[in-house]
């Protein structure tokens, strides 16, 4: 399995490759959250998944080296859109539930289930519930890594934030978003190599 670093290199590649699409993805997922924030709850706990869902599926394609344009990813926004809300509200059912309990199993849960979004739209005929079984066997023994990951960025946080965001559109957050893209994916065909998941509970064949 490729490294932190390794991965961070190629998210970086990537990006260069489809820079204007990502960014634009990018600033219109902050748009479209700012609109979502100034409605009902009940209607916007709706809508954010699935544009949430969908930002993971684009970055997952460009690390990929599938580089898609705005177009097509806004066309496909709300595709399976009942099947992405119940696996996204699956999530933060449990993460909650977790929390409950103490805040760092929260956090530790959180980190396992933090695949899920990428499962319920690159693996689409796997269930709500198995998407998260999945997640949680792909970061079995790898939720340090993925902390460290997420720890790494805080530095271009700081700088986005003396830019007053700027630099958070046009670099740090499609950068950060290319690299846990690219978390998942080798963390996916990681545990494809071990047999720890197989390719046909990738297909939806049920998890026991």
């Amino acid at each position: 399995m490729r490294t932190r670093q390794e991965i961070k290199e190629i998210a970086k590649v990537q990006l260069a490759q489809n820079r204007s699409a990502c960014i634009c993805v990018y600033l219109l997922t902050i748009v479209i959250a700012g609109a979502l924030s100034a409605l009902t709850f009940g209607f916007a706990s709706l809508l954010t998944p699935a544009v949430t869902i969908a930002v993971c599926g684009f970055f997952v394609c460009g690390y990929n080296g599938v580089f898609k344009t705005v177009g097509e990813w806004f066309n496909t926004l709300f595709d399976d859109f009942l099947h992405r809300l119940g696996g996204y509200l699956w999530m933060l059912l449990w993460t909650f539930l977790w929390t409950l309990l103490l805040w760092i199993p929260g956090v530790v849960k959180a980190i396992a289930y933090s695949l899920t979004p990428y499962i319920l739209i690159d693996c689409p005929k796997v269930s709500a519930k198995d998407a998260l079984k999945l997640s949680m066997r792909m970061t079995n023994g790898y939720k340090i890594d993925i902390f460290i990951a997420a720890l790494s960025f805080i530095g271009w946080s700081l700088l986005s934030a003396l830019t007053f965001g700027i630099l958070e559109v046009l670099y740090v957050g499609p950068y950060r978003s290319m690299t846990f893209a690219g978390i998942y994916q080798e963390l996916k065909q990681n545990a494809l190599d071990n047999g720890v998941v197989t390719p046909e509970q990738l297909e939806g064949a049920p998890i026991v």
